[in-house]
C-alpha cells in the first residue's frame, strides 16, 4: 500500500516553480540566468506597510485570530470594494486567507463533490485545474483563440456548460496572457449564466489594478443580479507588492463564505496576524504606490512586446493589464538548435532558451495552450532588455 494518497495522481508539478527552480540551480554554478519565469513584483512593500507590520508585531499582535481574519481588516476590505465597486458586503461575508490561492481552494474544496464541473477558460493559471481535480471535481477546460484576445466566448461558455457545472472561474486580468474583459464582454457572460441558474463565478481579480486600457469590470458590479452566484477574490500580493505576506480575500454569499471559513478552520486557522495588520494599512493608506507600479509596468510591457516582436519565429499581442505577456512561438516549431536538436514543444523552446541562452520563461503548456511561452516583465528593465536581446539572438540561431 502506498503511504501517497491516489488523490495527488491528478496534480501536475507547477511549470513555473520548476522552471524558476531550474534557473537556480544554473545561477548557483555561476551561470547569468535572467528570470522571467516569477509571477511576483520586483518591487519592495511600501514602507508605510511595513512600519505597520512592525508595529503590529512591538504591540503585541502575535496572538490567534478569527479564522475569517481580524475585524478591521476585513472592515477595510468591505469599504474597499464599496467605494471601488460599489458593492455592499457585510464583514461576516468576508474572508481572509493565506493568499488568494487558499482562498480558492478553500472555494472549491467547499463546493465541489465528486463529479462536478468547473468551467475553465484556457490559457489559464497553472494552479486552477489542479486545484479542481484535488477538490473532487472535474476541470471543463475550453480553449480561448488569438482572434478573440485568448478570451472567452459567450457561445464558448454556454457550450461547455452541463447539469454538473457548478463553477466558472474568470481571472481578470488574466495570468497567463494579460487579457482584460470588458464592462461588455463580462455582460455577455452574464447573459449565458442567467440561463444556468445552477452555475456560479468565481471571480478571481488578483491582478485588478494592474490595469492598461481603462475598461475593467467585475462581474458582482456590473451583473448584480448575480451578486449572490459571485465569490470574488483578490488579495495583497500583486498590486501591494506582498506576495510573500500572504494575504488573500474572497467575498460572497454567507452560506459559501461559512462554509469556506469551516475549510480554513481545519487547515491555517488563519494568515498571519502581522500580515494582517500590514494589509490594513495597505488597503486604507491610498495605496499611492500602484500609480507608479502600474506606470513602471507599463513602460516594461511596452519595450518587452516590442523586442519580442523583433524575434523570428515569435509573435507578441499586447496585454491590457497583469505584468505577463505571452507570445506565441509556433513559428519556431520544428526548427532546430545550433546543437541540433530539434524543438518539436513550447517546452523544449522554453528549455533550449535556459540552457543555451541563460533565460527562464515558462512554457505555455504549463497555463494549458501551447505553443506559447510566458514571460514575466516584474523585472528591471535591463534585465527584460538583456533577456529580450537573448531571445532575439536565441531565434536567429535556430535553422
Amino acid at each position: 500500500m502506498s503511504l501517497v494518497a491516489e488523490r495527488l495522481n491528478v496534480v501536475r508539478p507547477s511549470e513555473t516553480k520548476a522552471m524558476t527552480a531550474r534557473a537556480a540551480e544554473l545561477r548557483d554554478r555561476g551561470v547569468d540566468v535572467i528570470t522571467l519565469s516569477q509571477g511576483e513584483p520586483d518591487f519592495d512593500t511600501p514602507s508605510a506597510v511595513c512600519e505597520a507590520g512592525i508595529r503590529a508585531i512591538c504591540d503585541g499582535r502575535t496572538k490567534y485570530t478569527a479564522v475569517a481574519g481580524i475585524k478591521p481588516l476585513r472592515e477595510a476590505i468591505r469599504d474597499s470594494i464599496g467605494r471601488e465597486h460599489g458593492l455592499d458586503y457585510s464583514i461576516d461575508q468576508i474572508t481572509v486567507g493565506c493568499g488568494a490561492k487558499q482562498v480558492v481552494f478553500n472555494a472549491l474544496f467547499a463546493t465541489l463533490d465528486p463529479g462536478d464541473e468547473v468551467v475553465i477558460p484556457t490559457p489559464c493559471w497553472v494552479s486552477y485545474p489542479d486545484m479542481v481535480a484535488l477538490a473532487g471535481g472535474k476541470p471543463t477546460l475550453v480553449a480561448c483563440d488569438e482572434f478573440h484576445g485568448l478570451k472567452l466566448r459567450p457561445e464558448a461558455l454556454d457550450a461547455a456548460i452541463t447539469p454538473r457545472t457548478k463553477w466558472l472561474m474568470l481571472n481578470s486580468p488574466c495570468n497567463p496572457t494579460g487579457a482584460v474583459y470588458s464592462r461588455g464582454e463580462v455582460l455577455a457572460l452574464a447573459a449565458v449564466l442567467r440561463r444556468h441558474a445552477h452555475v456560479h463565478v468565481l471571480s478571481d481579480d488578483i491582478y485588478e489594478k494592474l490595469t492598461y486600457a481603462g475598461d475593467f469590470a467585475i462581474m458582482a458590479a456590473v451583473a448584480p443580479d448575480l451578486y449572490q452566484r459571485t465569490l470574488t477574490v483578490n488579495g495583497m500580493s500583486k498590486a501591494d507588492a506582498m506576495t510573500g505576506w500572504r494575504v488573500g480575500y474572497g467575498a460572497g454569499p454567507l452560506a459559501l463564505i461559512k462554509a469556506m471559513n469551516l475549510i480554513q478552520g481545519q487547515t491555517s486557522s488563519h494568515t498571519s496576524s502581522i500580515s494582517q495588520y500590514a494589509a490594513i494599512e495597505a488597503l486604507s493608506g491610498g495605496r499611492d504606490h500602484i500609480e507608479e507600479f502600474a506606470s513602471a509596468f507599463l513602460q516594461r510591457r511596452d519595450i518587452v512586446v516590442a523586442k519580442l516582436n523583433q524575434a523570428v519565429g515569435l509573435s507578441c499581442r499586447v496585454p491590457d493589464g497583469a505584468f505577463y505577456v505571452f507570445p506565441s512561438c509556433a513559428g519556431v516549431i520544428g526548427k532546430r538548435t545550433p546543437a541540433g536538436k530539434v524543438i518539436e514543444t513550447d517546452t523544449d523552446f522554453a528549455m533550449y532558451l535556459l540552457e543555451d541562452f541563460a533565460v527562464a520563461v515558462v512554457p505555455g503548456s504549463g497555463f494549458m495552450a501551447s505553443p506559447y511561452i510566458r514571460i514575466s516583465y516584474a523585472s528591471s528593465l535591463e534585465d527584460l532588455t538583456r533577456a529580450c536581446d537573448r531571445i532575439i539572438a536565441a531565434c536567429a540561431a535556430l535553422s
